[in-house]
């Protein structure tokens, strides 16, 4: 007969079970970021497990034991790092504020430029998959995007209906933004070279962002007082 474990005995295994549940939480966040890394690298074909667990000096059993495929890891990574960009949406511009369609839009696509400025491999991972027709583009496409797309195109068509944005075909506006969310990520080392602009300076990043912010949705009304 098994003997049960005592409630003072039980106590002490919870903080131990928090622990070891926080480790592999931050275990699994740290292999999906590498395999962002690698896939925008890479490619996918290109890119190996092992070399995932290269990056992270980790055993390559470790990664196939939270990831039993390439092709599950690779989705993953992209559920992932679109994870992170809705929880910045849902602290920025939560839903039941009450910002305006137009405030709330500028909200979420500054808050997605940002996530590409500290997570630059992010655009690269994306535009892998653009190369070539494959499955991934069609599995992200209809699991991930369409909800962002949900969310977003509403609110675009509710500030074109203020008369505050371009009447374009919504989709075009957002992939206009999406473009311009990637510029740091995509041309920085580019910028480097031909102007010594370097993509990791703030001043750079706040400079180039409030360019695109006044240019798209116009100047910020100063605060009073």
């Amino acid at each position: 007969m098994t003997k049960k474990a005592s409630p003072a005995a039980a106590r002490r295994g919870r903080p131990r079970q928090r622990a070891e549940q926080q480790r592999s939480i931050e275990t699994r966040a740290s292999i999906l970021d590498a395999a962002i890394a690698e896939f925008a690298e890479r490619g996918f074909e290109a890119a190996s497990i092992r070399a995932i667990a290269d990056r992270l000096g980790l055993q390559h059993p470790l990664i196939t034991y939270h990831y039993r495929s390439k092709d599950i890891l690779w989705r993953a990574a992209a559920e992932h790092a679109f994870a992170q960009i809705r929880a910045g949406w849902d602290i920025s511009a939560p839903e039941t504020s009450d910002l305006s369609p137009l405030q709330r839009l500028r909200q979420e696509y500054t808050t997605l430029f940002r996530y590409t400025v500290a997570f630059p491999e992010f655009h690269r991972f994306m535009r892998q998959e653009t190369l070539t027709n494959n499955p991934r583009l069609k599995w992200v496409a209809e699991a991930i995007l369409a909800p962002l797309l949900e969310r977003l195109l509403p609110q675009i068509i509710a500030v074109q209906k203020q008369g505050l944005l371009p009447a374009v075909d919504p989709m075009l506006f957002h992939y206009m933004m999406v473009s311009l969310t990637a510029t740091l990520s995509e041309f920085g080392p580019e910028m480097q070279v031909t102007g010594g602009l370097s993509s990791a300076d703030p001043k750079v990043v706040e400079a180039y962002w409030r360019l695109v912010d006044e240019t798209v949705f116009g100047e910020v009304p100063k605060e009073r007082g």
